[in-house]
């Protein structure tokens, strides 16, 4: 009786007709599906696409018996971190068909240890996710476990996958045994993010950075396994899901199973407009011909391209993003012609692109690449996803026949010194002429000169009185400058003690007393005024100009953010002459105020 509620017995006979007199059907029990990334994940380092250089120096250290205790595996997701981390395991633990055999690159796969790390049971293969198991606590039980010798294998390794989500606690309490484990322990690390990594924990382990794996290596892995699957299957189409892919193994198997599930169920081959409405892409060939309107400027050849691509499924968004990257291709081919008879480009890439490329200059690519990637955002943020993409596909169609900024700051240039030239012709520079001897600019000589009241607020700012020399900048109108005397008029909210601290300053400057008298006289501007009378009339004067105003004209809405004053050689300004306001040799007199 014990038996009858074991989860592995098997349930009773049909010993008799049912309750309706006929007899039962018998369906037998459908097998569980296993996806294509993990019914055909590597079992040995030379089923690993795209990392021949991981495998090399692998195999080399397994030769060699120069094994590290402990390896960091980096890279995106889906190109085989923790699939090298399991093959490790194995290599480490396999004792051969015989049960003789010792660490090997090529683990037999039938071994006990083999067969049950591949079955993921392994006492002695501990894997962990740091993702969520984050803590202190979680990395102590580790440490524990290390203190023990393997149950049945020949090393216990510890897996701990998206390590660079352990907390810092987590970290420093790794940190002593990954630094001198015992002989029978191999940390096995993967991460997608190693910047989150600290530097202690890289610098204890054996890094490896596994690579994004080619187009061309995926699509010819995809079909490869199309054929096991007998599946039939367009190259166009399979190179659609690598394209897609970005890299990831993973995921365009994760595509490729997709894609048959979608495909026809009377076995007809899947073509790439089956996997490119699946991935909503659009056409390749909608991508050249889109990007050919363009190059013409032809808006209403372009809006009939997107009509036809969104009527077939594709995401007008998504047409964009084609158009960026094909926009990256053609400034390759334009950079790198060699890149015309590479095979890591499909043919209709290399023949249709090379000819849009020989026809298009670099700054003209490079203009449509930023315009472009500003324009993927603008898709992403607005709320009509096809009325965004067709706006900036219209706005590249009218920029199209434009010449590039530089061209056309040189023309507008020509054009301002042509007009120009009868107005000033017999005209002196409008800013003065200089001596030259010898071909360069003479240097005046360097005698003290009289000082001004410029010079008084730039000795305020010179001993760093920043309250002194902000006041004196904008709150003070000079009435008369007469060394040693200073008359001015404060504004309302000046500080009534600016004269005493200026008078201060002045007398420690030359040693002698100066008067400052305060006056209701109107007096100058205040420098901060006058700089901004000068700045203004600079600005009025640069909109004046041919070339400003052709450029206006050439761009309407464009306006003067910043004035830059042009770098003129001229001569050194003398210094100020403090000594001649210096007392005489006999104590200086007082002085009526």
């Amino acid at each position: 009786m014990a038996g009858l509620f074991e989860d592995d017995a098997p349930p009773p006979a049909f010993s008799g007709p049912s309750l309706f007199g006929d007899e039962p059907e018998t369906t037998p029990a459908a097998a569980a599906y296993r996806v294509l990334a993990r019914k055909y994940r590597p079992t040995h380092f030379d089923d690993l696409i795209g990392q021949d250089g991981l495998v090399r120096t692998l195999r080399n250290a397994f030769a060699m018996n120069r094994i590290a205790h402990a390896f960091m595996l980096t890279g995106v997701r889906g190109v085989g971190k923790t699939t090298t981390a399991r093959i490790l395991a194995r290599a480490l633990n396999c004792t051969g068909p015989d049960g003789n055999g010792g660490p090997t690159p090529d683990p037999c796969g039938v071994c006990a240890n083999c067969v049950a790390i591949l079955a993921d049971r392994h006492p002695d293969v501990v894997e962990m996710d740091a993702a969520s198991n984050t803590g202190v606590d979680d990395v102590r039980e580790i440490i524990e476990a290390t203190r023990f010798k393997p149950l049945s294998a020949r090393i216990k390794v510890f897996i701990i996958d998206e390590v660079h989500m352990l907390s810092r606690n987590a970290f420093n309490a790794l940190l002593k045994t990954l630094e001198e484990p015992p002989p029978h322990v191999k940390f096995v690390f993967a991460t997608t993010e190693i910047r989150k990594v600290p530097v202690t924990v890289l610098s204890r382990c054996q890094r490896f950075d596994l690579r994004r794996v080619a187009v061309a290596e995926l699509s010819a892995h995809f079909s490869r396994i199309a054929k096991l699957e007998n599946i039939a299957i367009a190259p166009e189409a399979l190179d659609h899901i690598a394209r897609a892919a970005d890299g990831s193994v993973r995921d365009g198997l994760s595509l490729l199973d997709q894609a048959i599930a979608r495909g026809s169920e009377d076995g007809t081959e899947i073509s790439a407009e089956m996997v490119a409405e699946m991935l909503g892409l659009a056409d390749r060939g909608y991508v050249f011909e889109l990007m050919e309107a363009v190059m013409a400027g032809d808006a209403a050849a372009a809006l009939a391209v997107t009509d036809t691509a969104h009527a077939r499924g594709a995401d007008l968004g998504v047409l964009i993003a084609d158009l960026l990257g094909l926009a990256h291709l053609l400034t390759r081919l334009k950079s790198v012609p060699a890149l015309a008879t590479s095979s890591a480009l499909p043919e209709a890439e290399r023949t249709r692109g090379l000819a849009l490329a020989s026809g298009l200059s670099i700054p003209w690519l490079g203009r449509l690449w930023q315009m472009l990637l500003k324009g993927v955002a603008e898709v992403e943020a607005a709320p009509d996803r096809r009325a965004a993409a067709e706006m900036i596909i219209i706005r590249l169609c009218h920029v199209a026949d434009m010449p590039p900024p530089g061209d056309l700051i040189k023309k507008l240039e020509q054009q301002a010194a042509q007009n120009s030239m009868s107005g000033s012709a017999g005209g002196g520079s409008p800013g003065g002429t200089r001596a030259v001897a010898n071909g360069a600019p003479m240097q005046a000589v360097a005698v003290p000169r009289a000082i001004t009241f410029q010079d008084v607020v730039a000795l305020a700012g010179a001993k760093r009185d920043v309250m002194l020399y902000a006041h004196l900048r904008q709150s003070v109108h000079l009435v008369r400058f007469a060394p040693p005397v200073i008359e001015m008029r404060l504004e309302p909210d000046a500080p009534r003690d600016v004269s005493q601290r200026l008078a201060v300053l002045l007398e420690a400057e030359t040693n002698r007393r100066w008067t400052i008298v305060i006056s209701q006289a109107a007096g100058e501007p205040t420098i901060a005024d006058g700089e901004r009378q000068v700045e203004n009339a600079a600005r009025q004067h640069a909109t004046d100009h041919p070339l400003v105003r052709a450029i206006m004209e050439a761009f309407p809405g464009a306006r003067i953010e910043k004035l830059h004053a042009a770098p003129e050689v001229t001569a050194d300004e003398p210094p100020p002459d403090w000594t001649e306001l210096a007392p005489p040799d006999e104590a200086y007199s007082e002085e009526e105020d």
